[in-house]
């Protein structure tokens, strides 16, 4: 079939409330999936990314939140990308294989004879155009994007081994306790529809397990509870590994960026590779300015049009200023996330940190820490409506919601 022919609907795989606890406090406020990286929610990135595949027809957002929490996100989502996206709330939760399962009838509503599947907190450059046409040229059920990492990471991940020559994938494994591959799995696949036989073979083969033990009347009474795990099937464990070598699965490597959103630390880093993304698919969003009649931008930063900055503070890089904030004279920020309604007075100093909604920062005041995204203290993190006072200096703390601070303090996490 040529590719001219292909129709392609999209899965963005958001998770739930109980999985985003890592991303606390900032998870109190917004669903993790909605949490702006470059100004933008952190799902709009693959969402925009599905965007620029030919013959795409539909883009489905799965997960557990309520759709009340979604529901205005993806009304103003579909308007401005002229897609239709729809979100799916689970019952409870199926796994990754059996989320896409559950729905398998709305997503085959247009007949697609593909389906990207894309984890919601990867952030990467989603060369999904080049990965569609190697999968076509492969004929294989599903192809996966895979990256090379240092030995010392891989076994934080899914590794996987590959054929040099065709790229078929013969072995994977979920986070190993011994080196297998410093080639891991990205959480961006594109499969044919044949997906569905797979995630509906695990389910029947468990059920038959099921039904030939010798139940007790206990666990007879028990059965119904049993049997409902048959329909959790993760798509790594369930999936992947047994297919591997089966010339049913293959692999695309990427040379560009990949990180995983787990932590707020890790969401400041992929604002900034976001934001040098931007060069290539959004320039119109990367703000300038020389300091005369406007603030002196340096290096990569994104400013909300409703945001205010006054031409005597300096800017970035790796800056992303959320709607109606306000920067007062010659305050700095670098490398940090400023949030809705925020204010930062008068020469105050903001650097690896991310300040909370409606949060306000003191005349001379710092807010800053070193800035190693993977520690627990490696960024300071404001929660929502946090007064910092006047000269206050704030160095590799975390503050929940509501607190004003008029000492300085260091590497706490106050309550």
């Amino acid at each position: 079939m040529g590719s001219s022919e292909e129709r392609v609907v999209a899965v963005i795989m958001v998770g739930g409330p109980t999985k985003g606890t890592r991303f606390r406090p900032l998870s109190l406020n917004v669903a993790k999936p909605l949490f702006p990286l470059a100004g933008q929610s952190m799902v709009y990135h693959p969402i925009l990314a599905c965007k620029r595949i030919p013959n795409l027809v539909q883009i489905f957002l799965i997960g557990f939140y309520e759709e009340r929490e979604f529901s205005l996100f993806v009304s103003s989502v579909s308007n401005e990308l002229k897609v239709p996206v729809r979100y799916l709330k689970e019952d409870k939760p199926h796994g990754s294989a059996g989320g896409l399962y559950n729905f398998r009838d709305l997503i085959m509503e247009d007949n697609p004879s593909q389906i990207f599947l894309l984890n919601c907190d990867v952030c990467c450059s989603f060369p999904l155009q080049e990965m569609l046409e190697a999968h076509i040229r492969y004929g294989g059920m599903g192809t996966i994007l895979v990256i090379k990492v240092s030995a010392e990471s891989a076994n934080q991940f899914g590794e996987l081994v590959a054929d040099p020559e065709t790229n078929e994938l013969l072995h994977y494994t979920e986070k190993p306790e011994t080196f297998v591959s410093d080639r891991i799995n990205c959480g961006v696949y594109v499969f044919t529809p044949d997906i569905f036989m797979a995630i509906q073979g695990v389910s029947t083969q468990r059920q038959d397990r099921a039904n030939l033990r010798r139940m007790s009347s206990f666990e007879a009474l028990q059965s119904a509870t049993r049997s409902s795990h048959t329909d959790f099937v993760r798509l790594d464990q369930d999936i992947l590994s047994p297919l591997a070598g089966k010339k049913q699965l293959y692999t695309y490597e990427t040379m560009d960026f990949w990180e995983q959103i787990k932590t707020p630390g890790m969401s400041l880093k992929c604002s900034g590779l976001y934001l040098v993304q931007y060069h290539i698919t959004s320039l119109h969003l990367l703000a300038s300015g020389d300091g005369t009649k406007s603030a002196t931008i340096v290096g990569d930063v994104f400013l909300h049009p409703s945001a205010k900055a006054h031409p005597t503070s300096k800017i970035g890089p790796n800056v992303s200023i959320s709607a109606n904030a306000r920067i007062g004279a010659g305050a700095r920020l670098l490398c940090c996330i400023i949030l809705d309604d925020v204010e930062i007075k008068e020469n105050a100093v903001v650097m690896h940190s991310i300040v909370g909604w409606k949060s306000s920062i003191g005349k001379w005041s710092r807010v800053q820490a070193g800035g190693d995204y993977n520690a627990k203290l490696g960024i300071t993190i404001l929660g929502e409506a946090v007064t910092v006072e006047d000269e206050v200096i704030v160095i590799n703390s975390i503050m929940l919601p509501n607190k004003t601070l008029n000492v300085s303090v260091q590497d706490e996490i106050i309550l």
